[in-house]
């Protein structure tokens, strides 16, 4: 029955395991245009600020009208998203957009990629943080779909994935300096009398007290300072609604469920013993 027990338990603990060590899924994005074409976009969430590749798919595509698949500024429904990446990149060297077309014109033939079976295709794009001088972590920036230059005006292609980057790195708050030292005000003078010293010398004390004091005034004045610095602290929080938190909360509380499970069927059989 022990043997039974730890076997159980084993294998809990390692599907638990697995939970945890298990990526999350690249997240997906899919819009639908007016014409009830779909367009994907895997990953659209979390890229890379250095710079990402994604992967874009298609289908219900008029193969009548050829379109860029094209990373750019997206200025709203209705508007044509620009600028973009890369401009209008006829040969897709430079990865920022890709032209889609069945019946290119003349000049042209061999340059675009042809639809594939129910209006479809599959490409790469690249995105970046910034286009031009736009900065898509203010601005939203998405992949989409448009109409060719054969057919610039036409919006009936137009489909938008918005794609997010992640968070930049948060530096750490400047560390509080050492608060200064109170300078020790030197012993005053010895009081002398009237026979030993003139009346001037002995009335000089006064201003040198004074200026003791004004000594352990500023040094306790410059201290203020460093223990507002050492308060003005900058927090961070972390959650646990990422694929890794999750998955982490989902193996402890399998694991948790698994114990609970064996203890109580332990008891449950020492007590059924002890009727008998």
């Amino acid at each position: 029955m022990r043997a039974r027990r730890r076997t159980i338990l084993t294998t809990v603990l390692l599907t638990a395991a697995a939970v945890v060590a298990t990526p999350a899924p690249a997240h997906a994005s899919t819009a639908t245009g007016s014409g009830g074409q779909k367009l994907t976009v895997t990953p659209s969430t979390d890229l890379s600020r250095s710079g990402a590749t994604v992967s874009v798919s298609g289908r219900g595509y008029d193969v009548d009208k050829g379109i860029y698949v094209a990373y750019c500024v997206d200025n709203g429904p209705g508007v044509a998203a620009t600028p973009c990446g890369g401009g209008a990149d006829t040969t897709g060297s430079l990865g920022a957009s890709q032209w889609i077309s069945s019946n290119p014109p003349a000049y042209a033939e061999g340059l675009p990629k042809p639809y594939g079976p129910g209006g479809s295709f599959s490409v790469t794009v690249k995105v970046t943080p910034t286009i031009g001088d736009v900065d898509c972590t203010v601005r939203r920036c998405a992949v989409v779909t448009r109409a060719d230059h054969t057919r610039a005006s036409d919006r009936s292609q137009d489909v938008r994935v918005p794609v997010t980057f992640a968070a930049g790195a948060t530096s750490a708050p400047p560390k509080a300096g050492p608060a200064p030292k109170a300078t020790t005000p030197a012993a005053a003078p010895r009081t002398t009398t009237a026979q030993d010293a003139p009346a001037p010398a002995a009335s000089g004390s006064a201003p040198a007290a004074a200026g003791a004091a004004g000594v352990t005034g500023a040094a306790t004045g410059a201290g203020a300072p460093s223990q507002a610095a050492a308060g003005d602290l900058h927090v961070t929080r972390v959650s646990d609604t990422s694929g890794a938190g999750r998955g982490w909360t989902a193996g402890v509380m399998a694991a948790a469920l698994a114990l609970a499970v064996l203890l109580g069927l332990g008891r449950w059989r020492r007590r059924r013993g002890a009727g008998r």
